[in-house]
């Protein structure tokens, strides 16, 4: 190993080795080094062994994705790349055209180890307090961001607290951020892309006329042995198991974890339950919000852990803060928001804001219980509220179901195939021995012959208890960001540019999964070696994709994502709302109701 660090000249990865923060041009030299190409294929060059993996990986596996990328996937394998890094921008970015935030390529190797912050969050108008906000990310680095300010700006990053932004890169702000959003990905609305965007600006502060422009770099870092060993190659998580076998090692720590865009949950409930939940090469946030902006109303019973419960002060609008869909407990999860949302109501609440900002998504069902028992038993949400999905029903996916049919290759009923988790178009659950991807639906996608499933998942049986009998609120009285407008709820985005329409669904999907999971499913009906099936990734990279696709709740015959979902309210950001929950709420009641 040393030889051949010798043998190709200075490691350019040293020279940001053992640095919290560095200049993102070292960074990127060292990201773009051909040296550990060598170290983690001694036998091999670039172009073969690692390069065919991962394209063969993604090809086979993208099979069972609800998007056509073939063409895509056929131009990178004829493409030349300088470097595995090179490689990687490319796939992220061809994934990340999708705008589905389920369906991503992301390689631990390079993205979730250096995060880029800026200390002053970018929003239309500033808080006061927003500075106390972003330091909860970096405490212990606000000293080098104080010192890193141009003259007499030095040690007062608190002053740019509300500034104005001016110009980002030389240009107008939106320019920046429009380019920002036409990569960055995971969300189907143009204007939640451009609100997710962060630069490098120039201010204007408050009451302070002069101009200030700084550029500074970001990052944590160590030496290339070390960084490759420990980041790059597969580990336990990276490809699936064979459940059935008696030496299968552990997916308790999947890398998929870390970037699920939602708290752990247990891989026995991720199983039994569908879920849909966002990939993100950034860590969820966890932020303290301080003193002043926390919510000073008593949560009432039936709060636990990402869903809390409060009534406002005018004593008639209840609040549901859902902050996911996930929980490690299903049943609890359901019997908490209804006993939550019974509770506000027994307190004298008859309208209600349910806030999902920054919701990441979880358990579908959740998502389908929270409906019926708001709107109460009707034909919109019984057996379930729309969303009818279709799963891709490819050569491999019809074989591993058929072992599970005619061989009973999944006797504990393990398997996402298992045709006993699944209900037909007209939602009743087929029952054990059925071939439930037979006959696919033919259909044609972007030229090639296709094939679907049929059927939906979230049946009443599945809740943990009998619901009411009546609605909860009256659905012309609640105020929700994915509430199905036939119910006539009014949905709120908060903040956003004016001129632009603001979608309140991000990302819809239907169900997602990961590489890992349907190699799993391959390796446990025994078809690793089938000539359809996917090679084991060498790299440690997680591939998502939507299994299942979510077709439109007004427009069924078209894929819900695709269809335009405009928001009854743009709610503009003010000083005296930003980054305050409750004020937020207050705002959003006086508005709508």
């Amino acid at each position: 190993m040393a030889f051949l660090l010798n043998s190709v000249g200075t490691d350019p990865c040293a020279v940001v080795g053992g640095q919290k923060w560095v200049n993102p041009k070292d960074l990127r030299a060292c990201f773009e080094s051909k040296m550990y190409l060598c170290l983690l294929f001694p036998s091999y060059h670039f172009s073969d062994r690692n390069f065919i993996k991962i394209i063969e990986v993604i090809n086979k596996t993208l099979a069972f994705h609800t998007s056509d990328l073939l063409g895509d996937l056929a131009r990178i394998q004829k493409q030349s790349y300088s470097s595995d890094y090179d490689l990687h921008i490319d796939f992220s970015r061809t994934l990340k055209r999708l705008d589905d935030g389920h369906c991503v390529w992301i390689n631990s190797c390079f993205v979730p180890l250096f995060l880029n912050f800026l200390p002053t969050p970018l929003v239309l108008l500033t808080d006061s307090k927003a500075f106390q906000v972003a330091s909860a990310e970096f405490a212990d680095e606000i000293a080098f961001w104080q010192n890193a300010l141009p003259g007499s700006l030095k040690g007062q990053l608190a002053s740019l607290s509300g500034a104005e932004v001016l110009l980002i890169n030389g240009q107008d702000p939106f320019v920046a951020v429009d380019a920002n959003a036409q990569i960055t990905g995971s969300f189907q609305g143009f204007g939640t892309r451009q609100n997710s965007c962060a630069l490098f600006p120039t201010f204007l502060r408050k009451l302070q006329p002069r101009q200030y422009g700084w550029t500074i770099g970001y990052c944590n870092f160590t030496d290339t042995a070390s960084w490759r060993a420990n980041n790059c190659v597969a580990v336990d998580g990276t490809n699936g198991v064979n459940l059935y076998a008696t030496t299968s090692s552990s997916t308790t720590n999947s890398p998929l974890i870390k970037f699920q865009q939602q708290s752990p949950v247990p891989a026995q409930v991720a199983r039994q339950q569908p879920l849909n939940v966002m990939l993100d090469s950034s860590p969820s946030s966890d932020i303290v919000l301080p003193p002043p902006l926390q919510p000073a109303l008593p949560a009432v019973n039936g709060s636990r852990s990402v869903s809390q419960f409060y009534l406002l002060k005018d004593g008639k609008t209840g609040v549901m803060a859902l902050g996911s869909f996930s929980d490690n407990d299903f049943n609890a999860f359901l019997l908490g928001m209804l006993h939550g949302l019974q509770s506000l109501q027994a307190l004298g609440a008859t309208q209600l804001i349910v806030d999902v900002s920054n919701n990441g998504g979880g358990f579908i069902c959740a998502a389908h219980w929270l409906h019926l028992i708001i709107a109460g038993p009707k034909s919109t949400t019984v057996p379930q509220a729309g969303l009818d999905t279709k799963a891709r029903d490819g050569p491999l996916a019809q074989l591993i179901t058929d072992r599970i049919v005619d061989d009973n290759a999944d006797p504990q009923n393990v398997l996402m195939y298992n045709p006993t988790n699944w209900a037909n178009a007209s939602d009743v659950f087929f029952a054990p021995g059925t071939n439930w991807l037979q006959p696919p639906v033919r259909t044609t996608i972007n030229g090639r012959a296709d094939a679907f499933s049929k059927g939906e998942e979230c049946a009443p049986s599945g809740y943990p208890t009998t619901p009411p009998t009546t609605a909860l609120f009256d659905p012309k009285k609640v105020v929700i960001v994915t509430m199905n407008k036939k119910e006539g709820s009014q949905t709120v985005v908060v903040g956003g540019k004016s001129d632009v329409q603001q979608q309140y669904c991000g990302t819809v999907g239907g169900q997602s999964t990961d590489f890992s999971t349907i190699d799993t499913e391959v390796k446990s009906v025994g078809l690793k070696n089938n000539s359809l099936a996917p090679p084991d990734l060498l790299v440690n990279g997680v591939q998502g994709i939507t299994w299942r696709l979510g077709f439109g709740v007004i427009d069924p015959t078209q894929p819900e994502e695709w269809q335009s979902r405009p928001a009854t309210v743009n709610l503009p950001l003010t000083a005296d709302i930003v980054n305050n929950p409750t004020a937020i709420w207050e705002a959003v009641a006086k508005r709508v109701f």
